[in-house]
């Protein structure tokens, strides 16, 4: 399976994990959250590899602004009906998922280990 990169085309470390799989010409699929948003299945599969408490980007403006700090909430249906809360970028592969900024990370996705 190849890689899938979730993130915006805005975002920094998104476009940072792009050119990291770029230069070692690994090949990849991008998925645009403001134009497509995740689907529950897929959302669902990277909650099973990195657990729903770190799906939820906690310094982002619509986190803040909403006020979930102070709300409870169920990570999986607030990302599905806003997927900009989701943290980028996520790099999956099968049922292996990374969120963030991490390049040693994303080596053992292609590396297989």
């Amino acid at each position: 399976m190849a890689i899938q990169i979730f993130g915006t085309k805005k975002c920094q470390t998104t476009r940072k994990a792009e050119r990291f799989f770029k230069e070692r010409a690994v090949p990849y699929h991008f998925v645009d959250l403001q134009e497509k948003g995740i689907s529950k299945g897929e959302l669902e599969s990277i909650a099973r590899a990195v657990g729903p408490d770190k799906l939820i980007d906690k310094t982002s403006k619509l986190y803040k602004d909403r006020g979930f700090e102070y709300m409870d909430y169920d990570a999986l249906e607030e990302i599905l009906a806003q997927p900009m809360l989701l943290k980028t970028p996520v790099v999956r592969k099968a049922a292996k998922a990374v969120i963030g900024d991490e390049p040693k990370a994303w080596s053992d996705l292609v590396s297989g280990s």
